[in-house]
């Protein structure tokens, strides 16, 4: 039987492993840290952070959902170039397909699930 995940505020607040610099970074350099909380089911859930730095993303094979703790970011959309301003507090979901990109402003911590 599935078991029960929690995840106390102090992990999310707390320290997260290094998790190198984007390889696909075409500016700043955007370093990542990551905590996974659930890696092996249909989903992969966990804590970023990131350094300011962008990136493109082509063709999402999953959809992703994002909250916002804290920091900043552009997301554009490829399709039609439309910018959305992320801040804390913020959700977005990106759907499978989505091409655009990410432009990490202010260093940026979210949880993240992708399915």
């Amino acid at each position: 039987m599935p078991s029960l995940t929690l995840v106390p505020a102090a992990t999310i607040a707390g320290e997260l492993a290094a998790g190198g610099v984007r390889e696909d970074a075409d500016s700043g350099r955007p370093a990542m840290h990551i905590h996974g909380v659930m890696t092996e089911s249909s989903a992969n859930v966990g804590v970023w952070e990131c350094e300011p730095g962008g990136w493109p993303v082509v063709e999402r094979s999953g959809t992703e959902f994002c909250y916002v703790v804290s920091g900043s970011a552009v997301i554009t959309a490829a399709d039609t170039g439309r910018r959305h301003d992320l801040g804390a507090g913020d959700t977005l979901v990106l759907p499978p397909g989505w091409s655009g990109r990410w432009d990490v402003t202010r260093r940026m911590r979210l949880v993240y699930v992708v399915f």
